[in-house]
């Protein structure tokens, strides 16, 4: 059996080791000192969206890159796209194969630096129509703020999440003329992460009718249609 009073030399050397190997102050408050890097994140967009119509229940999924915008709606059977680029505005029927291609306004292009993003929009929509806060409420167990406006055509008012960005949570509309409401639900909102542009590109194959917004406007003007899938984000076309 080894004796304890042949490994104290051994334990003194690895103490002494160990003092040297400890930072020196200035050393060690540098360290602490020293700034992370932040981590870009891309400004990309997703979320869910159940609307009810006239017809029943629409299930809408957006996604959204900068100013560019995905978003796909099953319809009797029918997926619908809408994409968005810089310069044009796709609408088509991926069963049928077609759709129609419109060159966006100047107005709605020069605009696309105002948003942050290209859907999920309704707050700062209604404001500029002179949209107040009503009160603060719960909606779905998450802290909202209620905001409404009232006009001749009915009543509008959107939920929306207190801290920022101001995401809307739901979206109620009265119509007076036909006494009915609508509603929409957002939901599954996500944020920065990865999509390659590629995603905002129609798919190939589809047959589309390749319009100037000179011409969409005069066919609309003259209640000539224009494809199977319709203008549903009409800001984004012509601009607000």
């Amino acid at each position: 059996m080894c004796s304890p009073a042949r490994h104290r030399p051994l334990l003194a050397i690895a103490a002494l080791l160990g003092l040297f190997a400890q930072p020196a102050p200035g050393q060690e408050a540098e360290a602490v000192a020293a700034p992370t890097k932040k981590v870009e994140l891309p400004n990309t967009w997703y979320a869910q969206n159940v609307a009810q119509t006239q017809r029943g229940l629409n299930v809408t999924h957006f996604w959204s890159k900068d100013s560019m915008l995905r978003a796909e709606t099953v319809i009797q059977g029918h997926r619908a796209v809408t994409i968005v680029t810089k310069d044009t505005y796709y609408a088509y029927d991926a069963l049928l194969r077609n759709g129609v291609a419109i060159q966006r306004s100047k107005l709605a292009v020069s605009q696309d630096a105002e948003r942050e993003r290209p859907f999920g929009n309704e707050l700062e929509a209604m404001l500029r129509q002179g949209a107040e806060k009503v009160r603060k409420e719960a909606l779905g167990g998450q802290a909202a703020e209620l905001y409404q406006v009232t006009s001749k055509q009915g009543r509008k008012r959107v939920w929306v999440t207190q801290e920022k960005p101001r995401l809307p949570m739901r979206v109620e509309m009265y119509r007076r003329a036909t006494s009915s409401d609508v509603w929409t639900q957002y939901m599954s909102w996500r944020s920065g992460f990865p999509i390659v542009d590629d995603f905002f590109r129609p798919e190939p194959g589809i047959d589309f009718l390749l319009l100037s917004y000179a011409d969409y406007v005069a066919k609309q003007a003259e209640r000539e249609p224009t494809g199977p899938v319709p203008v549903l984000y009409g800001d984004l076309l012509h601009g607000y």
